[in-house]
């Protein structure tokens, strides 16, 4: 039961928390800037406080929506007490890391200090009730009896959300059965040995809809929400994420199509990719670019009804079995800057590992990777290589830079959903093995140092969810949602790598036995802060949208 006062607390200590948030935008706005307007050059050089505002916000934002939540359930009469404890801890938790530092990372910590914000503004937070809420929620025995549901119910807590209504948990019980009865005991064979993920899987997945899940009925996909996606792609993941990665290249690919290719396009390509006949790769980053899509340098001449395509890409994900590329290039030499640059939906033949790009123009070789297996990394080369005129997405130059930002918001949700997904295996993986392994008599679960680990993740995976699924709903609603999804990238990111480093520290020696799953839980938890923009282009890209009174 969820005490009417609890929820009026929490309210209460989110308007603590915006007040906060705007103090710190105040004061770093005036520190950043000194006239009025951001400058790029300052930004850079001023980031410990710039990032600092990032996660200050974002830490506000997911106590919000953890806060509506809360009302949401009691509105529909759904608190148990699983429920309440989550929210107890998550405000308990966030709030006394908002006090006395936020991690950024294992070794970063985002201190009030670095806003410029002194002891009075402290105080001046740390209210009677954000204290009260701190100490309710960071009591060890509140963590205990979270931890006792966790022993009773197992992995059942993270199989639904009461949340979610009816249709969208039927959702995640289809595909969560799905993916742990034909995916997860076959997912470490595949990791180990190196292989794509078996097209059989795939052909599974097509019939289950994954390729078309978003795309409108009327190009042949379901036209299901954005938190859909959020949904599948959490229980594809969490079975193995290079299964849950692979929707995402026909998310992307058809995305790109809807807004900003022609009707000639969208009629031709969109079928195709919701049936899972074609399957896309995403090929933008370049060895020398990195996150700074502007500068790219492989460039397109057109000659008669071709364009012809020259550079190098890296990077790039299931480049080899890809029948279609999202090739983002330059096609106006004479710039050096985003406004040069041009998508294509490049065709191209499907390879194999002895023979991965059979086409004349294209050249490449596989990256060997940590994890983020199943759909392999590459390098391209292209020398000449040809795309039909009619490929150019939209048919107008020029556009490539504006239709990719386009996809920005959807990526990065599903980039969280993604992450959401590799804790909760973490989660499953570390309490399968710490109810299951003896030490002195006992199971290591009733040590209060592996239960904590264990409780944390199921509380930050809750954390993580709402603050995903309320940016899936602003960009279902038509909302401009890129700083929320970044928020959700970045914290469920974090959270995913702390629920996999925890759930191998709860192995102990096994953890680092390639034998056990939660070594490549390890493994593919880390690419989570690096992929769709590392966590320092995250928190940067929040911070510019924070303190850009513009909105650019």
């Amino acid at each position: 039961m969820l005490a009417p006062h609890l929820l009026a607390r929490c309210d209460e200590a989110v308007l603590s928390c915006e007040g906060l948030l705007a103090a710190a935008k105040d004061r770093i706005g005036k520190r950043l800037k000194p006239d009025g307007v951001l400058v790029r050059d300052v930004l850079d050089r001023e980031q410990r406080a710039a990032h600092a505002l990032a996660w200050l916000a974002t830490y506000v934002e997911a106590l919000r929506q953890m806060a509506r939540w809360a009302r949401r359930l009691k509105d529909e009469n759904r608190v148990g007490d699983v429920e309440r404890l989550i929210l107890q801890i998550a405000f308990g938790e966030y709030l006394a890391q908002i006090v006395g530092g936020i991690p950024m990372s294992q070794s970063e910590i985002a201190r009030l200090s670095d806003l410029d914000l002194d002891d009075e503004d402290r105080r001046g937070f740390r209210s009677e009730v954000v204290g009260e809420l701190i100490a309710l929620g960071t009591h060890a025995a509140v963590r205990a009896e979270l931890a006792a549901h966790l022993s009773a119910h197992s992995g059942a807590m993270t199989a639904g959300d009461p949340g979610l209504d009816d249709t969208m948990n039927l959702v995640r019980g289809q595909f969560f059965r799905f993916a742990q009865e034909k995916i997860a005991p076959q997912a470490q064979g595949w990791h180990l040995k190196d292989e794509l993920i078996p097209l059989d899987i795939v052909a599974q997945m097509s019939a289950l809809g994954v390729f078309g899940l978003t795309i409108p009925q009327a190009y042949g996909g379901a036209g299901l929400s954005k938190t859909a996606m959020c949904v599948v792609s959490e229980e594809l993941s969490r079975a193995y994420l290079g299964v849950g990665s692979l929707a995402t290249r026909s998310e992307i690919a058809a995305e790109l199509i809807l807004s900003g290719g022609t009707k000639a396009q969208r009629e031709r390509l969109l079928p195709r990719i919701a049936d899972g006949a074609m399957l896309p790769a995403a090929v933008f980053t370049e060895p020398d670019a990195g996150s700074d899509l502007g500068s790219l340098r492989t460039r397109a001449v057109r000659q008669g009804d071709v364009y012809r395509i020259t550079g190098s890409k890296t990077w790039i994900t299931h480049a080899a079995r890809a029948d279609v590329m999202a090739l983002l290039v330059r096609t106006d030499p004479a710039t050096g800057d985003y406004r040069g640059l041009s998508m294509f939906i490049a065709e191209k033949p499907r390879g194999t590992d002895n023979d991965p790009f059979p086409v004349s123009g294209m050249t490449g070789g596989e990256i060997a990777v940590l994890g983020y297996r199943g759909m392999k990394e590459y390098e391209i080369a292209f020398d000449g290589f040809e795309v039909p005129a009619e490929n150019l997405l939209g048919g107008v130059e020029g556009q490539g830079f504006k239709q990719l930002m386009s996809t920005f918001e959807t990526a990065r949700i599903q980039t969280a959903a993604r992450a959401i997904g590799v804790a909760a295996s973490a989660l499953d993986s570390g309490l399968r093995y710490a109810l299951e392994r003896r030490q002195s008599g006992k199971m290591i679960f009733e040590f209060p140092r592996v239960a904590d680990k264990l409780v944390m993740t199921a509380v930050e995976i809750a954390v993580a969810r709402q603050l995903a699924y309320f940016a899936a709903r602003e960009k279902d609603e038509g909302r401009r949602c890129d700083l929320e999804a970044g928020m959700a990238k970045l914290l469920a990111a974090r959270i995913a790598w702390a629920a996999a480093d925890g759930a191998v520290q709860i192995h102990g020696g096994n953890g680092f036995a390639l034998d056990y799953p939660v070594s490549r839980i390890l493994c593919d938890a880390r690419i989570l802060n690096i992929f769709e923009g590392a966590a320092e282009i995250q928190a940067q890209v929040i911070a510019r949208r924070l303190l850009d009174e513009r909105g650019n």
